[in-house]
């Protein structure tokens, strides 16, 4: 009796004790899985806060930009000639077409190649005869927003900038606009295409009106990127990297020079405004020191003053600087820093520049980058010389 009462409590004992075993489990459990259901949400609504900041953060830094810049037009007309298909379509052949060079070697692109982002990447270009210029060919592309032409800004708008080159004897080299208009009048369907493009002229084939198409063709050179369709308002078109550099470009002082549709192009500045230019950028020849707008002014105050050049496509079109002597875009950018802010950026801040830059990066025309088939030469077109 004593033995079966005795296993009888033990047999009890055990199961009170595995249930109660079975119990603390299922509380285990479902604390377990109340906690995961609390962790997640926390991390949503964490995630949800952190997602709202730096949405907030990214509308802040949308709203300074729009202060200083703006989005590209799609084309830059000009009052005093007006862009039609015709003269964009005549435009663009002479654009291509070497016969306006003395040689018939070098045309407009060979300088500004298009598929190279409208320069040669060269530090300055190679001219009639092997000569070299003594600056470096800016790029073409958005070229007609910018409110003078060359780096020293001698010409008001890209059709008076078309016409120098032409005749100038150290690039083109034709030796008078006469030249050209004969050359170019010998040349049946060229004549049918001004007259097209230019239908109230008694006389359409002229040197005015050949800068005039080519110019015409410049203005639809206009390159949107990323960075438009920010300003414009999306907010994702820019990474966070690029936004932080964006804000960085801005917070360090770039916009007092590089600033609107261009970021930069619309201004003259003092290359070298805290330290001048040439004692960081070390010469071995001193007469390669250029002293800018001052050798079309002859005015003191605009010793080693160039026009700003744009930022648009930066990342495609080294080397830097009007002498071209700077290959490495960090390096530009930490140069800058110091002769014309004042300012030694760090490695971090160098970086985060860059990267905005290469948002500046845009897109080509896809009709730009169809070659014209030329017309061809007749009995009555002077030949090349190279001479």
């Amino acid at each position: 009796m004593v033995n079966s009462k005795s296993e009888t409590n033990k047999k009890e004992e055990s199961k009170k004790w595995k249930e109660e075993k079975e119990r603390s489990i299922k509380q285990i459990v479902s604390w377990a899985i109340m906690l995961s259901f609390l962790l997640a949400f926390t991390f949503a609504i964490a995630k949800e806060g952190s997602y709202a900041e730096s949405e907030e953060e990214a509308r802040k830094i949308l709203e300074q930009a729009q202060t200083f810049f703006k989005p590209l037009p799609k084309i830059v007309d000009n009052p005093e000639n007006k862009v039609t298909p015709e003269k964009v379509e005549l435009g663009k052949m002479l654009y291509f077409d070497p016969r306006l060079s003395k040689s018939g070697f070098i045309s407009c692109n060979s300088c500004h190649n298009l598929a190279s982002y409208g320069v040669d990447n060269l530090p300055t270009s190679i001219g009639h005869k092997w000569q070299l210029g003594p600056r470096n060919a800016p790029t073409v592309l958005n070229a007609a927003i910018h409110s003078a032409q060359f780096w020293d800004g001698r010409a008001k708008d890209v059709e008076e900038q078309a016409k120098g080159p032409i005749v100038n004897p150290k690039e083109m080299a034709s030796p008078s606009e006469m030249f050209v208009v004969e050359r170019i009048k010998s040349i049946p369907e060229y004549v049918e295409l001004f007259k097209k493009a230019f239908p109230d002229d008694k006389e359409p084939v002229n040197y005015d009106n050949i800068a005039k198409s080519i110019a015409a063709f410049e203005r639809t050179l206009m390159t949107p990127s990323r960075f438009d369709r920010f300003l414009e308002g999306d907010i994702n078109a820019l990474t966070k990297e690029e936004q932080e550099g964006l804000k960085m470009f801005i917070e360090v002082g770039c916009i007092a020079c590089h600033r609107g549709a261009g970021v930069g192009g619309d201004m003259f500045q003092k290359f070298g405004i805290v330290k001048p230019y040439f004692e960081v950028i070390k010469y071995k020849d001193k007469k390669k020191v250029d002293t800018g707008r001052y050798e079309i002014t002859k005015n003191e105050a605009d010793k080693y003053v160039f026009k700003v050049p744009s930022l648009r496509n930066v990342t495609r079109t080294a080397p830097y600087f009007h002498d071209g002597s700077v290959w490495e875009l960090e390096r530009a950018v930490e140069i800058m820093g110091e002769i014309q802010l004042g300012r030694k950026l760090n490695k971090d801040e160098i970086n985060k520049i860059v990267a905005f830059l290469k948002s500046l990066e845009g897109e080509i025309p896809d009709e730009a980058l169809k070659l014209p088939v030329l017309p061809p030469y007749t009995s009555g077109t002077s030949k090349p010389d190279v001479n």
